[in-house]
């Protein structure tokens, strides 16, 4: 494939990834650099939550704490053991890989609300054991004191460093799940998510797919938490509970589920617009965000992706029916 027909076909995530790499040179404030960089963190989690909710259809209210052992495992790795960061981080990912492994085989045969209270369970495992392995974790005090993450003398604890880096990896992250989406173990996916009996009786291994996927995700999820804690400094429970969780499904499904694109666009609208209403009034903020959750929701249940399609079904809306094309009336 040429260049041009490359670039043609991948427009948007070309265009969104300049973007995305080159936003640190019109920005100068540290915060909102920080806020950009959060957001690519908050990104990875969703693309692998989005491959596992809305291409496998497989419900998951413990996707905390896999961000959990991602964090801790980096964090603990490098404050107690003093190992290199980055291999600290492949640690970490490979223990979550295996968590999610084990998890998965018997977790995933359960359906429906089944499947979300056992994850959710997990998760809640996973926070108590946080607090109480006190000689481990340090419980409620949190680990302070955990290094950058460096390259020689680059030092990507400085706002725009960290930037780069962070978002280089969640687009490589975004290119990898639009290419899974593509591929046949995408449809095999969607396969599984639309018809479990029929993908099986066409020879897809269900079981096979559904760790899979899972493992993926936790894989996301984990090396999203090693570079949140490298950039932080500063790691505690409380930044994985429940609640946490529950956020991260609402970005996938208020982005749109199923759509690797409504991944970006929940993760952007669910760390900006929290930061943005707090300008007006912080004790309102959580009761605005929730109003605007609800109506997106309900006007929108496709996501925010869906706003692309809000013009036509205006126009068929409002246009007389004796007015519209014959093929819509």
């Amino acid at each position: 494939m040429g260049i041009v027909a490359y670039a043609r076909k991948h427009a948007a995530f070309l265009a969104f990834s300049a973007v995305a790499m080159c936003a640190p040179l019109f920005i100068g404030n540290k915060y909102y650099l920080s806020i950009l960089a959060f957001t690519a963190t908050r990104l990875m989690v969703a693309l692998g939550l989005n491959l596992l909710m809305g291409q496998a259809g497989q419900v998951s209210l413990g996707h905390a704490a896999f961000v959990a052992i991602g964090a801790y495992g980096s964090a603990v790795m490098t404050t107690r053991w003093s190992v290199n960061p980055w291999l600290a981080m492949l640690v970490a990912a490979l223990l979550a890989a295996g968590v999610a492994a084990i998890l998965g085989v018997p977790t995933l045969k359960l359906r429906g609300h089944y499947l979300a209270m056992a994850t959710l369970g997990f998760g809640e495992i996973v926070f108590i054991l946080l607090v109480q392995l006190k000689g481990l974790t340090l419980g409620t005090d949190g680990i302070s004191g955990i290094p950058s993450l460096t390259i020689g003398s680059l030092d990507f604890g400085r706002p725009r460093a960290y930037h780069w880096l962070a978002w280089g990896v969640a687009l490589l992250m975004l290119r990898m799940s639009l290419n899974l989406v593509d591929s046949r173990v995408g449809r095999s996916l969607r396969a599984l998510d639309r018809a479990e009996i029929a993908a099986l009786s066409l020879g897809v291994n269900t079981s096979f797919r559904k760790v899979q996927v899972f493992v993926v995700s936790a894989v996301f999820a984990s090396v999203a938490g090693s570079f949140y804690v490298h950039y932080i400094h500063y790691i505690s429970p409380d930044s994985f509970s429940v609640t946490f969780s529950v956020v991260l499904v609402t970005t996938v499904v208020l982005g749109g589920l199923g759509n690797v694109w409504g991944a970006v666009w929940g993760s952007i609208f669910m760390l900006f617009l929290p930061e943005y209403l707090k300008r007006f009034n912080q004790d309102y903020t959580n009761l605005v965000f929730g109003l605007m959750l609800i109506v997106v929701m309900i006007f929108l249940p496709g996501g925010l992706v869906g706003l692309r399609h809000v013009p036509a079904r205006l126009r068929r809306r409002f246009t007389p029916p004796d007015a519209l094309p014959a093929e819509d009336t």
